[in-house]
């Protein structure tokens, strides 16, 4: 332990942002990161628990209180290697990660957790200023091929897994680039794309390929892809988006946030706008927006709308608000409910909670309102306020109210793999096998709609269930 008193020294800092009336003119990150010096001091703030809570709290089991003492000594190197022990990708979680180990950590007692979040990504990038972060080839190969089909961080993760075990690995992607809903889902301005492309160089030299625009099921069948590889790997997420069935859902002002969202980084890479929008051209410019979904992806549709420069900007959710702060006797050290607010609500956003929407108002087939009618939660059922009911302007009205499991069509029809009963691939979390035993499955499409550290978990034990069962044994971490 770097300082048994500094918890004690040392009030918690975190890394600031630019302002809001300057960040919103661009898609760039605007997270400023602390100096050196700073992140020294909040290193020395972690405790080095006897029982380590953050562990249990991170799903890929980061091992916390280790790097932190490194960074401390100024160990830098010695820190990114504990931290790559563990997660393949921690520029990823260290941007977009909601940090349940900050929740779980013993400081968030008092409401001074260990910048552990900030503490990572500041370890891995300056793994990659300083060129530490370099391939790991496999002394040898095994001479058996796996394919994985998706490339989000699960898919990212088992396939460099795997390669460095040795095996040749295919990754296929249906979409032009590669990233799965880190791509195309998550905005620019929260994680920049660049950060996927150099760990995709990094993962060819390691022996990986990259197939883009290659969706098993259309244009590439699964019968294929059992002829000519030993194992494969399911990873494609949980992309079916759940719907909003209500009157006016059909028209062409109500759309699903990853069209919206995936528009916008499609432009943001250089697309020209036909590429970027073969549907038609969907932007928030000067529109009255409301966006249906108090998560992080209704969160992002309400940052992009406002780069887009839209009228007014406002979000729902059907469940009531949040307590500003979180019981802690009853909640530490798991993931506590309370009021979450985003730096994009920071940019200028109207939230309303326990909203029921009733049905999207046109006129002449173009969308001018929404109407709505509030509702109190007794019992745990859901019940309209009489007299209640209003209508809020819109032009645009997008859906991020979250998704229903694995696409069906194509991929999982044709494999014929056994599904659980919420839609998802049956697979368990120590083999990861499905009912075929040749497929395997991990992330998203498995556990239905979740974060991207648990991915990244998965797609790591799911390679290391794969490697077993193509050898017989592992030297892979679980």
């Amino acid at each position: 332990m770097g300082k048994e008193t500094g918890f004690l020294e040392v009030d918690r800092k975190d890394r600031t942002y630019a302002d809001p009336k300057e960040r919103v003119h661009h898609y760039k990150e605007f997270v400023v990161p602390l100096a050196p010096g700073a992140l020294k001091d909040q290193a020395s703030r972690c405790m080095n628990c006897g029982i380590p809570y953050c562990h249990n709290g991170c799903p890929v089991n980061n091992i916390i209180p280790d790097w932190n003492h490194l960074t401390y000594e100024g160990n830098w190197r010695g820190a990114l290697d504990v931290l790559h022990s563990t997660n393949n990708f921690p520029e990823f979680t260290g941007r977009i990660c909601p940090a349940p180990c900050e929740a779980a950590c013993t400081l968030n007692i008092t409401d001074q957790p260990v910048t552990i979040k900030s503490i990572e990504c500041a370890i891995v990038d300056k793994g990659w200023e300083e060129g530490w972060i370099v391939p790991q080839v496999p002394a040898k190969r095994s001479g058996k091929s796996v394919a994985v089909v998706g490339s989000g961080p699960a898919g990212l993760a088992a396939a460099q897994q795997l390669a460095r075990a040795g095996h040749s690995v295919v990754v296929f992607e249906k979409n032009d680039r590669v990233g799965g809903l880190m791509r195309y889902g998550i905005p620019d301005f929260k994680m920049e794309k660049h950060l996927i492309n150099r760990r995709m160089v990094q993962m060819q030299a390691e022996g990986v390929e990259f197939r883009t625009s290659a969706e098993v099921g259309l244009a590439i069948s699964v019968a294929s892809l059992k002829e000519n590889f030993d194992a494969i790997v399911f990873s494609g997420g949980a992309e079916e988006p759940r719907p909003l069935d209500i009157p006016g859902f059909e028209l062409s002002g109500v759309r699903f946030a990853m069209e919206f969202l995936t528009q916008q980084n499609k432009r943001n890479a250089g697309d020209d706008e036909i590429r970027a929008a073969p549907r038609g051209s969907l932007t928030a410019t000067g529109k009255h927006v409301v966006v249906i979904g108090g998560g992080d992806t209704g969160s992002d549709c309400v940052g992009t709308s406002i780069r887009h420069g839209a009228a007014s900007v406002t979000q729902l959710e059907i469940m009531p608000k949040p307590p500003e702060k979180e019981e802690k006797a009853l909640s530490w050290p798991n993931w506590p409910l309370k009021l979450r607010t985003s730096t994009s609500h920071d940019e200028g956003c109207d939230r309303d909670w326990s909203v029921l929407t009733k049905r999207a108002v046109a006129e002449n087939g173009v969308v001018t309102g929404l109407e709505c009618v509030r509702v109190e939660w007794i019992g745990g059922k859901m019940q309209e306020v009489e007299d209640s009911t209003f209508t809020l302007k819109a032009d645009l009205i997008l859906l991020a109210m979250g998704f229903l499991g694995p696409r069906k069509q194509g991929l999982l029809d044709q494999s014929g793999v056994a599904l659980d009963a919420r839609g998802n691939v049956a697979a368990n979390t120590e083999d990861y096998a499905t009912s075929d035993p040749q497929i395997f499955a991990c992330g998203d499409m498995r556990r239905g709609q979740s974060l991207v550290v648990w991915a990244i978990r998965e797609g790591r034990q799911a390679a290391r269930a794969v490697d077993i069962a193509l050898m017989g044994a592992s030297e892979l971490p679980r």
